[in-house]
C-alpha cells in the first residue's frame, strides 16, 4: 500500500502532536513547550519536550525525536501505515491508496527494505559519532567556541568523526559491506578498491526525514 506524500503532509498539518503524545505521557506546560517523563527510557526528572509550534517531540535524555507518526511508531509499536491510519481516523480523513501493479509493489517493498537497512547503518554510525564527541576535547571546544552548548549538541544529535582513514572499521567489522558505501559513509576507490571513511575530523550533523529516520550526515 502506497500513501501519497501530499496526504501525509495534510494529515500532519491537522493533528496536534501534543494531543497525540498526551494520550500516553503526562505533559505539563513549560514555557513554549510541554514537558514530561520520557516514555522511551527511565528518568526521574522530565527531559521529554513536545513542541506545539514545531509539531515535534524530542527527549534531551535519550535523543528520541520525531512527529506524531513517528511517536506512534516508536511508542505504540505501529507500522508507518498503521500510524497513518490511526491518525487519519482521529481526524476524520480517509486514507487514499495509489494503485500499484504487483511488480511496483514488489519494487516498493524491496526499496523500503533497502532504506531500512541503510537507516540502521546510519543510526549505528550516528551513535558512534555521538559517543566520540564526548571524549574529544578539541571538538567540544570547537562547538563551545561556536556558541553551542552540550544541551544543544545532545538535542540535535551532534557527533564527531575522529581522525583516521578507517575509524568506522572499529564500528563495522565488515568494512567492505556495500551498505557503507551506499549510505555515503565510506568512499571506495574504483581503481584499487581501497576504502576509507568519508568523514574525518569533522563535527557530524545527522539529517533526518519526516519520520525521524537518519538519511545522511553533514560534516563541518
Amino acid at each position: 500500500m502506497a500513501i501519497p506524500q501530499s496526504f501525509i503532509q495534510e494529515l500532519l498539518s491537522r493533528v496536534d502532536v501534543v494531543d497525540i503524545v498526551g494520550k500516553y505521557v503526562q505533559l505539563k506546560k513549560g514555557g513554549a513547550n510541554f514537558m514530561g517523563l520520557c516514555p522511551f527510557h527511565g528518568e526521574k526528572s522530565p527531559s521529554f519536550s513536545v513542541s506545539p509550534t514545531k509539531q515535534f517531540f524530542h527527549c534531551f535524555g535519550c535523543g528520541k525525536n520525531g512527529n506524531a507518526i513517528g511517536f506512534l511508531m516508536e511508542h505504540a509499536g505501529m507500522t508507518f501505515i498503521e500510524a497513518v491510519k490511526d491518525l487519519a481516523q482521529q481526524t476524520g480523513m480517509v486514507v487514499p491508496e495509489e494503485q500499484q501493479s504487483p511488480e511496483d509493489r514488489a519494487k516498493a517493498a524491496a526499496a523500503k527494505a533497502k532504506q531500512d537497512s541503510l537507516s540502521d547503518v546510519l543510526e549505528k554510525a550516528g551513535e558512534a559519532y555521538r559517543e566520540q564527541l564526548k571524549i574529544t576535547p578539541h571538538a567540544i571546544d570547537y562547538l563551545k567556541g561556536r556558541g553551542l552548548s552540550g544541551q544543544i549538541a545532545k538535542r540535535f544529535g551532534l557527533g564527531y568523526a575522529p581522525e583516521g582513514w578507517r575509524s568506522l572499521a572499529s564500528i563495522f567489522p565488515k568494512y567492505d559491506d556495500p551498505l557503507l558505501a551506499e549510505s555515503g559513509l565510506v568512499i571506495v576507490n574504483e581503481e584499487d578498491d581501497k576504502r576509507y571513511d568519508r568523514f574525518r575530523d569533522r563535527i557530524m550533523f545527522p539529517i533526518r526525514n519526516i519520520k525521524g529516520e537518519c538519511i545522511g550526515f553533514g560534516g563541518r
